[in-house]
């Protein structure tokens, strides 16, 4: 994939964030081999590193999403997409906006308050180790939901302004020119 350069703000804020994220990854890999190597060479299994790979993945999934609303690469099926007059790929995409809008206000109306006392409680995960997921977890869905909504207003006023906005199918295609996007 051909990463997007940054549109606006709102993307100069995002795109920083979910590439430091990508790491999450390379981390949950990091310690699981440590855990692996720990209880297999060292019979000395650890407490932590099963909850600290749940939490990380849970929040690389986070920030997953995020970018991929910066990248454009959400589900969206451009081969009709593409073909529609410029005022029905408007009305698409406003539709598309407003949908989105209906089911994070209906998140987050619903979860606030149990992320509010997640959080205030400090609640913990209840295992041996015991980490506060559940108290970082849900207000970061809550915040991440938010965002993404942000990014797709974002992208819906920098495509609306743009004329000429090229979105590619993701093809093999090593043409060096086509990295200029």
């Amino acid at each position: 994939m051909i990463e997007y350069k940054p549109t606006g703000l709102i993307d100069r804020i995002t795109l920083p964030i979910c590439r430091v994220a990508m790491w999450g990854g390379m981390f949950i890999v990091a310690i699981i081999f440590f855990e692996v190597v720990s209880r297999y060479v060292f019979l000395s299994p650890t407490l932590w590193v099963n909850e600290l790979s749940l939490w990380t993945a849970g929040m690389f999934y986070l920030f997953a999403g995020l970018y991929a609303m910066q990248q454009r690469s959400h589900i969206r099926i451009l081969i009709v997409h593409c073909i529609l007059p410029r005022w029905l790929r408007h009305c698409c995409d406003v539709l598309s906006l407003c949908l989105l809008f209906v089911f994070v206000f209906a998140v987050v109306w619903g979860g606030y308050d149990e992320a509010v006392s997640k959080l205030l409680n400090w609640e913990r995960f209840g295992t041996a180790w015991n980490p506060p997921i559940p108290a970082i977890m849900k207000p970061l869905i809550l915040l991440m939901l938010a965002a993404i909504f942000i990014q797709a207003l974002s992208n819906l006023i920098f495509d609306w302004k743009n004329e000429n906005i090229e979105h590619e199918l993701d093809l093999e295609d090593s043409d060096p020119k086509n990295l200029d996007r």
